[in-house]
């Protein structure tokens, strides 16, 4: 047992005689909610629940803001720390801002503490083992911001917690990176954005009992997905708490009505890994064991005895509450390790209390409807709710399922929260941005570049917001405009009761293959009648499965993860499409990309432009990279030879030379995976120099598969992520037609072939039909356009051997040839 119960424990001495505004350390008991100036949120909650109600919280203290003052101005930190604040020319330079936060977080944990500080800490972890009856107990150290002069402002996530430590002068060492974590990158440009003084900011560490949890997990005192008041939701996974806010377990759901106090609703998901702790300190990933794979994390009587806590809670508080807790292993007690406000359905019920009484609804009738904001329809659908502006993707853990997000743009960061989200708006962006290709390829309803058409969403919105995304027609509409969904719901019944015929495609020489993305949708879509998957982008299995750099994972013993990972998630999609071929397109990242999974700061270069940087092939061969790569030929391999899914093939992204295309073909062959009747190695064809030189590239490769959103980018000199030059980017362009027909006649002529994998086929069916013009083997299209160009593929050819029969029908006077 690593904790005890707060009945029996005492209120320390050590700070009897000292004023609570002057005191460094104050312990739980002492503390309440009304000192978040004291001793920030966290804290502050955590005392609340220790001295004034009957719940189980794992004893401890917390440093005060006080503390955090007094360290910064004796050491001569904080003098240093304005000093590098005022030299930030441009908040909005990220490599500038990282910098600059860099040197504040080194000038801060490589201070000396001051000796009577440390000696207090340490004074504190000391009693703290006296009240717990434990020699050098574990603890976990929470940080806890404070900013009392700034209204709704949230700094949650926002600073480090450190699990699983033990020893007075590791607690004082944590303590003092807790203070430099108030200096990331996204804590300063929030405070700065909020045009809130740094010095207002201060932090509390919360140094606390450490459970040694089986079981841990989030609830909430009402149902985050509908606002249902009368329920409680659970989730529990095995193991430590972080996988659960990662994303990287999906936990056991309970629906518990707080009424009857009975579970309403469970769903059991199968969890096979957990993050446990290591007896000398930190901790580690471990397989859970099979027996207990599909079992409850929690027993019913344990999930009853949770939801008891979170109402008591609710009460106490007033408000909705999002809690956490972990179970102990020893002792099988469960605790509530942390309690904070709920903010969107607590919002929402205020809105709509307020609304209530002055006669006013969230509904609006769609002639009486104001549009906020006009943008780009990137993914068709009609969707309504609460709004949840996210300004990085470290705060992505506190986006809640049917929520709209808003934002300035996606990144593969984000993918975890789009695919909770009910509709995505974002400022920036084009057809051809991240959150237009993931957004149509999960169905969610999407509109971006909304700054494009002169007001920035997150300029008009805020969270908590309700809000009507037609995203067919590129519209947002404050409020809900209810008739726009009984118009919806009235064509979708259109012919309702009449017999529907089965749906039949007619067989086509051109192949037409699916984009994708997110092994949790292989099953779903492997019903369409796709003939494979042309891309399966491998950043999906990153972002939502391993979350670690793969350098990190190297240097922490643990290369196998990325190897069973990426395995696991591969082999979900090649099994549900088998026999179908699935071409697998290995990492593609930017920098910038993989500098936000987890590790990644120390292996990743700031590049100015990433975008043309180091990405793709250049990595492979890389010395700095070779070994992360070698990893993912292993998960190809084991696809392949372990599960026997010899459908996979593989395909090399941004290849800028002839020579980068034979150095990775002679890694993959030294790893075992050589080209074969039953094995292909394809290449993207996104750059002009794998153009000008498909003869040479023929050599490595068995055929292409042309991006072209990249490809027009680069034979046009126009980004295609920038706004302001949006209107030139268009695949359509003469110059990109001659390069695909120049490249379909060279790989043709060495047998190999030719497919697309860019968002043209999907969005403009001329543009189709000049591609089976030219001959293309394969197109390859998100998932909601795979039944429309199979027809539309099966017209086109047709069309075509119907014109050569009759020597009739329209010809397309433009060249395309360059020769």
């Amino acid at each position: 047992m690593t904790s005890r119960d707060t009945t029996n424990v005492t209120t320390g001495q050590g700070t009897a005689t000292t004023s609570r505004d002057t005191a460094n350390v104050l312990w739980f008991d002492e503390l309440h909610r009304k000192d978040v100036n004291l001793v920030g949120g966290k804290s502050s909650s955590l005392g609340e629940m220790t001295s004034s109600m009957n719940v189980p919280v794992p004893y401890g203290f917390a440093t005060t803001a006080r503390a955090y003052r007094y360290f910064m101005n004796v050491t001569g930190v904080n003098d240093k720390v304005n000093a590098l604040l005022e030299g930030i020319k441009d908040y909005e330079d990220s490599d500038e801002l990282h910098a600059t936060c860099e040197k504040i977080r080194n000038l801060i944990v490589s201070a000396k503490m001051p000796d009577d500080l440390a000696e207090e800490i340490k004074q504190g972890y000391a009693d703290l083992a006296t009240k717990v009856g434990q020699d050098n107990p574990f603890v976990a150290i929470r940080s806890s911001a404070t900013a009392e002069d700034l209204p709704n402002a949230s700094f949650a996530g926002q600073q480090e917690s450190y699990l699983n430590i033990r020893g007075a002068a590791d607690v004082v060492n944590r303590v003092q990176q807790c203070y430099s974590s108030l200096f990331t990158d996204r804590a300063t440009y929030y405070r700065h954005k909020q045009h809130f003084p740094h010095e207002k900011v201060a932090l509390s560490a919360a140094v606390q009992m450490m459970v040694f949890s089986k079981a841990s997990g989030i609830m909430f005192s009402v149902n985050v997905a509908n606002g249902d008041g009368s329920k409680i939701v659970i989730d529990a996974i095995r193991g430590l708490g972080e996988y659960i806010v990662l994303g990287k377990v999906t936990p056991n759901h309970f629906v518990i009505d707080k009424q009857s106090m009975k579970i309403a609703e469970r769903s059991v998901v199968k969890q096979t890994v957990e993050l446990v702790r290591n007896d000398d300190g930190g901790t580690e990933e471990q397989d859970v064991p099979e027996d207990l794979q599909e079992k409850q994390a929690l027993t019913d009587d344990q999930v009853i005895e949770l939801a008891g806590y979170a109402k008591e809670i609710e009460r106490h508080y007033g408000c909705y509450m999002d809690m956490e807790y972990a179970l102990d292993v020893n002792t099988n007690k469960l605790w509530i390790v942390q309690a904070r406000p709920e903010t969107v359905w607590s919002q929402r019920k205020k809105q709509k209390q307020d609304q209530d009484a002055s006669g006013d609804e969230n509904v609006v009738e769609e002639s009486d409807a104001e549009i906020a904001v006009r943008g780009l329809s990137a993914s068709p659908g009609l969707a309504s709710g609460v709004v949840h502006v996210i300004d990085s993707p470290d705060d992505i853990d506190q986006f809640k399922k049917g929520e709209i997000l808003v934002t300035l743009m996606t990144s593969p960061d984000w993918v975890p929260a789009m695919k909770k989200a009910a509709a995505i708006v974002t400022n920036n962006g084009g057809m051809t941005c991240h959150a237009a290709i993931v957004s149509r390829e999960m169905q969610i309803p999407c509109i971006v570049g909304t700054k494009s058409k002169k007001v920035a969403a997150t300029d008009v919105f805020k969270t908590g917001d309700v809000i009507t995304v037609d995203a067919t027609n590129g519209i947002v509409y404050k409020g809900k405009v209810a008739s726009l969904f009984k118009k919806n719901d009235t064509a979708q019944a259109a012919g309702g009761g009449q017999v529907v015929a089965a749906e039949t495609f007619a067989p086509t020489a051109t192949r037409v293959m699916m984009n994708l993305g997110d092994p949790d949708l292989a099953d779903k879509y492997s019903t369409l009648p796709a003939d494979g998957i042309g891309l399966m982008r491998e950043e999906f299995l990153w972002t939502t499965f391993i979350h670690e750099h793969p350098l990190y994972l190297i240097e922490q013993g643990h290369p196998e993860k990325v190897v069973n990972m990426l395995a696991d998630g591969i082999s979900k999609v090649a099994r549900a499409m088998a026999p179908r071929p699935v071409v697998l397109r290995l990492s593609d990242f930017k920098s910038s990309e993989y500098r936000n999974l987890k590790g990644g700061d120390k292996y990743e270069p700031h590049e100015p432009a990433d975008l043309l940087g180091w990405r793709g092939a250049s990595r492979y061969y890389d010395p700095k990279y070779i070994e992360a790569f070698k990893l993912e030929l292993g998960a190809v391999k084991k696809v392949r030879n372990e599960f026997g899914l010899t459908n996979l093939n593989v395909m090399i992204p941004f290849v800028r030379t002839v020579d980068e295309a034979r150095k990775v073909t002679t890694i993959m062959a030294n790893e075992g995976l050589v080209r074969s009747d039953d094995f292909k190695i394809y290449m993207m064809a996104e750059i002009p120099s794998n153009i000008i030189l498909a003869d040479q590239f023929n050599e490595f490769v068995d055929g292409y598969s042309i991006g072209s959103n990249d490809l027009a980018m680069l034979i046009l000199g126009c980004d295609r992520n920038n706004d302001t030059v949006a209107r030139l980017f268009d695949e359509r362009n003469l110059a990109v037609k001659r390069a695909i027909k120049h490249l379909i006649k060279a790989a043709h002529k060495d047998g190999r072939t030719v497919s697309i994998c860019g968002q043209a086929p999907s969005e403009y069916p001329d543009f189709t039909n000049f591609l089976i013009q030219c001959g293309i083997d394969y197109v390859s299209v998100n998932p909601d356009m795979v039944k429309q160009t199979k027809r539309n593929v099966a017209h086109f050819e047709q069309r075509i051997m119907l014109d050569k029969a009759t020597g009739r029908g329209l010809q397309d006077p433009t060249n395309y040839d360059w020769e």
